[in-house]
């Protein structure tokens, strides 16, 4: 089971505003990834279930992170289907992610009070997340689907929705403030965060550096009237 409401997952990802993106198939990478997040400031953290046993992969990890971490909001993203939901949720996932609209995934994930979070590239389709009750919508693949641009023009109609950009956020501030001010929820990062030097290298460190440098640029983008925008 989740061991955080779906109302503390809400929160826990506009306070955090980056959610860090990461897989790998070691699990001792992934809890040094994810704790090296922990120490810079991050609270939320998505792993992708990309690679086979992954959900495995999740279990260990997930349960390290309970006792070194407790603070960490765990999720699992790139879940395409419903029974993968329910195993993923099983593990004690806070929060499911998913590339695309699977009406088998919303219904679960809402029977258990777990938040969902799908990935839409449409004003059609943002319209129907929630319709199925998506409290945040993923905007993915963030930039090749419009944008900053794109977030602003949806907003426009919808001041209500409350968007996650994945794919073409960097961790700089220029990158930032162009999510931020034009009224995103908070954004994910991936490889332009957790970089192959840093996982080739197992320079841990540095991604808490990288990290707290990121969560700072926020911090600054947030405090000034246009960054308060969409938070």
């Amino acid at each position: 089971m989740a061991r955080f409401a779906r109302t503390e997952v809400v929160l826990g990802l506009r306070n955090g505003g980056i959610v860090p993106v990461f897989y790998n198939p070691d699990p001792e990478i992934c809890l040094e990834v994810a704790k090296a997040c922990y120490r810079g400031g991050l609270k939320t953290f998505e792993f992708t279930n990309r690679g086979d046993y992954a959900h495995e992969v999740f279990a260990l990890l997930n349960k390290k992170l309970a006792d070194e971490c407790p603070e960490m909001i765990t999720g699992a993203g790139s879940v395409t289907d419903g029974p993968t939901a329910v195993l993923y949720m099983q593990l004690g996932a806070n929060f499911i992610v998913s590339p695309s609209l699977h009406e088998d995934v919303a219904f679960l994930c809402n029977q258990r009070k777990v938040l969902w979070i799908p990935g839409c590239g449409s004003v059609t389709e943002i319209s129907e997340a929630e319709r199925l009750g998506a409290e945040i919508v993923k905007i993915f693949p963030g930039s090749q689907v419009g944008g900053p641009g794109f977030v602003k023009a949806v907003l426009g109609p919808r001041p209500w929705t409350s968007l996650m950009p994945t794919g073409g956020v960097e961790p700089t501030e220029e990158n930032l403030a162009g999510w931020f001010n034009a009224g995103v929820y908070c954004v994910g990062i991936g490889s332009r965060l957790i970089t192959k030097d840093i996982l080739k290298n197992r320079d841990f460190n540095l991604l808490e550096k990288k990290v707290s440098e990121a969560v700072a640029i926020l911090q600054k983008i947030k405090g000034s009237p246009a960054g308060n925008k969409g938070n």
